[in-house]
């Protein structure tokens, strides 16, 4: 039976969390002094059913003159279905997830898209998802729209669709949850389906993309499930991770080529690790009355600059770095295939997380990019053969010498 996990406000360090590990609490009642704007104190009594915390905010206890309690699930072991899909930045999320579960006691069973024995599977995180069977769960393949057939008969407590980008693709799995009586409905959507504006970061409610996919899959869903939550993520770090973000760095500082940027470099964005991806799902699977009916931007609490990335990677990698801006249009390129992210402004807030589920940010991008390169030495990338036809390219026309 699973470690019940509260998402209680109560104070826990974050530098101490642990995503594979829910702290414990041994008294039989704990109660907390509330301050609040009358200064009447009020108190949260915990019983010894709630035992655990799982990802506590400290910083947010005693702000904005409120006190927002999310109690557990009562239920104990929940049986999940994760949908995921097998290519793209994404498909890291599913794996992460699965893994917390498990290691939470709940059972878990991974759905990839297409067939175990392609060439797909042979990277990660697919080369990796022993660590998910050694752990007790499950592994099937095929394709999301059959799911009624592969899983024949078998009931689930919650599935999560971490594969549709639109609701053609969605809505066979969700009509087959529906009729099976799955008691609640995730989806990972994408930060990117906000409407550009000039008061930023985007928050839950902001303006959305009418003609997004994932916008039609959220109404949808919205529609036929009494639970149901949605999830956007922006860019992820982690191990596993199978699309190119902070080793699009790595790969030139190492080289001493330098790190083109365009624009001004100043731009925001959010870089968050995978982790904390999982544990928000986590809480939301153990929470589903407080989760219900929301949408929970997936993000860390802190923005980078662009330039701040460059700099953050080359101190992981214990050099320094050349930063070269330019404009896309004058140098005659497009900035989705030089660059791994937006060249504008792009960085939400996890409100909704923070306060509805009482969830924090344990993304450290120093520390977390250290741990990243020393992986990326680790499989060799460093001394692979790579060209920046690209880069020349622009550095051509900036004039600027390109390294023999």
């Amino acid at each position: 039976m699973a470690t019940l996990a509260s998402s209680s406000s109560l104070l826990h360090s974050t530098s101490s969390f642990n995503s594979c590990h829910t702290p414990s609490i041994s008294p039989h009642r704990i109660s907390l002094k509330v301050p609040s704007s009358s200064s009447i104190s009020s108190s949260l009594s915990i019983s010894q059913s709630f035992l655990a915390l799982h990802s506590v905010n400290s910083r947010r206890l005693f702000s904005r003159n409120y006190f927002s309690v999310v109690q557990a699930s009562s239920a104990g072991e929940k049986k999940v279905l994760i949908v995921n899909t097998n290519s793209g930045g994404h498909a890291v999320i599913g794996f992460y997830f699965a893994k917390e579960l498990l290691s939470s006691g709940h059972d878990v069973t991974v759905l990839t898209v297409g067939d175990e024995t392609s060439d797909k599977m042979k990277k990660t995180p697919f080369s990796r998802f022993s660590e998910i069977t050694s752990a007790g769960g499950r592994t099937v393949w095929g394709n999301p729209a059959d799911v009624g057939k592969i899983l024949e008969g078998e009931v689930f407590d919650a599935v999560l669709d971490n594969n549709g980008k639109d609701l053609d693709s969605v809505r066979p799995v969700a009509d087959w949850a529906k009729s099976s009586s799955v008691k609640q409905f995730l989806f990972i959507s994408s930060a990117g389906i906000y409407k550009h504006t000039d008061e930023l970061p985007h928050v839950e409610g902001d303006a959305v993309k009418a003609d997004a996919g994932h916008v039609g899959v959220e109404k949808y869903i919205s529609e036929i499930f009494g639970s149901w939550a949605s999830f956007r993520p922006q860019y992820m770090i982690g191990s596993g991770n199978n699309k190119d973000c902070e080793e699009w760095f790595f790969d030139r500082i190492v080289r001493g080529r330098p790190v083109l940027i365009p624009g001004s470099g100043m731009q925001l964005t959010n870089i968050s690790h995978v982790r904390d991806l999982s544990s928000m799902l986590t809480l939301a699977v153990q929470n589903p009355a407080a989760a219900s009916g929301h949408i929970f931007n997936c993000v860390g609490d802190r923005a980078v600059t662009l330039d701040g990335m460059a700099r953050l990677c080359a101190k992981a990698a214990g050099s320094s770095v050349e930063i070269v801006h330019y404009d896309p249009k004058a140098v005659g390129v497009d900035a989705k295939k030089a660059f791994p992210f937006r060249n504008m402004h792009f960085y939400a807030e996890p409100r909704a997380a923070n306060e509805i589920l009482g969830w924090s940010a344990t993304t450290n991008l120093p520390e977390d990019l250290k741990e990243r390169f020393d992986e990326y030495v680790k499989i060799g990338r460093d001394k692979k053969e790579m060209k920046f036809e690209l880069d020349d390219k622009i550095l051509e026309a900036l004039k600027v010498p390109v390294a023999a």
